[in-house]
């Protein structure tokens, strides 16, 4: 489980990174483009019970496209991705919302802040929070060429969760 300090760490990283270099939208050959591709992943994750939504995500993501959450060399691949969302989030957490806060963009990369919520209706990483909701902060960096995501790093308060759904 990553640690606060740990969490907060590299979310100052990615601040400093993103905000001490930010350069407008001029840089990228289809801003507009890149952003609403996207956009494409995060109306999956607020939808994950939609095929429309998963078909979506295929389209906007490349072939060989990872999710890489830490560095242990387990990163995800496109069809695990897709049925770790439309099977395990669908059904545990079906009021699912990944809402978009900020998206900022140079080149080829597209940093997106978001906001996940939602209402596990059964244990969530150990925890059953029955009923209760969870509100969290999430910092993503995906890369997009030719029109595709070729790979996103995340990172998401999961610890916060947790600690929100135990009532502390």
């Amino acid at each position: 489980m990553i640690t606060v300090k740990k969490y907060l760490t590299v979310v100052s990283i990615v601040f400093i990174a993103v905000t001490g270099n930010v350069v407008a939208d001029t840089k990228s050959s289809d801003a507009v483009g890149d952003k609403a591709v996207v956009k494409a992943f995060y109306n999956f994750l607020s939808n994950p019970a939609s095929q429309e939504h998963a078909d979506a995500f295929i389209s906007a993501t490349s072939e060989d496209w990872e999710s890489i959450g830490d560095y242990s060399g387990k990163n995800k691949k496109r069809d695990q991705f897709v049925g770790q969302v439309s099977g395990f989030f669908a059904k545990l957490m079906p009021d699912l919302n990944w809402e978009i806060q900020e998206m900022i963009q140079e080149g080829d990369t597209v940093v997106v802040r978001s906001r996940a919520t939602g209402t596990p209706n059964g244990p969530l990483f150990g925890v059953d929070g029955a009923g209760k909701s969870f509100d969290i902060l999430t910092i993503d960096i995906h890369t997009v060429e030719n029109g595709k995501i070729t790979r996103s790093y995340h990172v998401e308060d999961w610890a916060g969760a947790l600690q929100q759904l135990k009532g502390q």
